[in-house]
């Protein structure tokens, strides 16, 4: 016996189900290419709920520096050197034998002292 809808509702279900994966993958791919804000903005109501943002440190905005620096006896840190970036200190740090020279981003308007030994 021949059924007269053209679809059932396993069908429809299937479809939905299909489609909403196709879109969950072009917006994966469009991430690669558009900031994560706008895809939020625009796709928001397909990628289901979101989850907070965690908040922007200084580290993340780069409002500050890589520093080289050493502990003294007394427990006191001297700024050896400082570098823009984390890579740059890291590469000018990697053939350090002395345990008392350490890397450590330092954000602008913090002083030297929070990196003294405690």
């Amino acid at each position: 016996m021949a059924d007269d809808r053209p679809f059932d509702a396993d069908d429809f279900d299937r479809v939905l189900r299909g489609a909403s994966e196709e879109i969950r993958g072009l917006i994966g791919k469009a991430g690669g290419f558009l900031d994560q804000t706008v895809l939020n903005s625009l796709f928001g109501q397909f990628t289901g709920p979101q989850q907070a943002a965690e908040p922007e440190t200084t580290g993340d905005t780069g409002g500050g520096v890589w520093a080289i620096y050493t502990i003294d006896e007394g427990g006191q840190a001297r700024v050896d050197q400082v570098f823009p970036s984390e890579l740059e200190a890291l590469r000018a740090h990697r053939d350090n034998t002395d345990q008392r020279r350490r890397v450590r981003f330092l954000p602008y308007g913090v002083p030297v002292s929070v990196l003294d030994a405690p």
